[in-house]
């Protein structure tokens, strides 16, 4: 399978890891365990910046979304291009839960806090931490049970 396959291929599994880490989120914010996500923050950021005066709170509704779906099929072309192996669906899972977390750690630990958008994890002072982890983790899972059955054959 080629590169640009096998990226096409994880963009798509990142569309649906992102659709199950939604849902999951869902749920942990309608239980009083989440309040504000990662891509609201970034959206904040650029309220902060004034990026987004002249925005209808629908606009930035939008922009939420985009950029929530926007990272989880990026994500996931980025794990399509590394998974080069195929394994049973158990293996698949638990790779892509592992990757998941990798993802995890290279936006929350890295990114987000080099842009402001919030401080890394270990200086925060609150168990809600995990929360993102666990999420990451679903998603990865998800990911690679999709990763997996939208390839015909092994690499």
């Amino acid at each position: 399978m080629s590169l640009i396959q096998r990226a096409a291929r994880g963009a798509v599994s990142g569309f649906g890891g992102t659709v199950a880490l939604t849902g999951l989120r869902k749920a942990l914010t309608a239980a009083g365990l989440v309040g504000v996500t990662a891509p609201e923050q970034v959206v904040g950021k650029l309220e902060e910046l004034g990026l987004l005066d002249e925005w209808s709170p629908q606009a930035r509704r939008a922009l939420t979304v985009a950029a929530h779906v926007c990272y989880g099929v990026g994500a996931g072309a980025a794990l399509g291009v590394m998974r080069r192996e195929r394994g049973e669906a158990g293996e698949e899972a638990a790779v892509g839960s592992a990757l998941g977390l990798l993802v995890w750690g290279a936006n929350w630990s890295g990114l987000l806090p080099l842009t402001g958008v919030h401080q890394p994890p270990w200086k925060e002072r609150t168990t809600k931490v995990l929360l993102p982890v666990l999420d990451h983790i679903v998603y990865g899972a998800v990911w690679g049970l999709l990763y997996r059955a939208v390839r015909r054959k092994p690499v």
